[in-house]
């Protein structure tokens, strides 16, 4: 698997665009015309939208008109499976926190990181994962006050 640049860069301008359209669209609900104490709350954000809506379709289109027939590679199938194994680790994580709460999702991806990626011994993979989550709550919860996000596991433990 082979992926040009060029195919990636039509893919960011296209991204580009389709948020803009998001954000002049998501506008029109909070009005975009100009009344007697003047804009209403959309106005700005329509026009920004508008402007990334044009500038990103236009990106695109000057991408393909310039650089139609180039070969320049922007991943192979090499670095797409190291990139890969950054991004669903990081991936899981994210699903994980939200399920789990931030605790139990960074001991785990911790582990998992240091054990398959560091190398670790699965035991200290585990002790750093759940060392760096212990560090996590008495740093945030107890020192600074601050709660993050906690979940089933904190709630038995009566963590809160």
């Amino acid at each position: 698997m082979v992926i040009k640049r060029i195919h990636m860069e039509v893919l960011v301008a296209c991204l580009l665009a389709l948020g803009g359209v998001a954000v002049a669209g998501g506008s029109l609900e909070l009005g975009v015309g100009w009344t007697d104490s003047g804009p209403d709350a959309g106005y700005f954000p329509f026009y920004v939208g508008l402007l990334l809506a044009i500038a990103g379709f236009a990106n695109a289109i000057w991408t393909v008109i310039l650089h139609r027939g180039e070969t320049e590679i922007f991943i192979d199938a090499e670095q797409a499976r190291r990139l890969l194994s950054f991004l669903l680790p990081m991936t899981a994580f994210v699903i994980v926190t939200l399920l789990l709460g931030l605790y139990v999702g960074a001991a785990l991806y911790l582990f998992y990181v240091a054990w398959r990626q560091g190398k670790y011994n699965p035991f200290w993979a585990a002790g750093l994962g759940i060392g760096f989550a212990i560090s996590l709550f008495v740093v945030f919860d107890t020192l600074f006050k601050v709660p993050l996000l906690k979940g089933p596991l904190e709630a038995f433990l009566k963590i809160y």
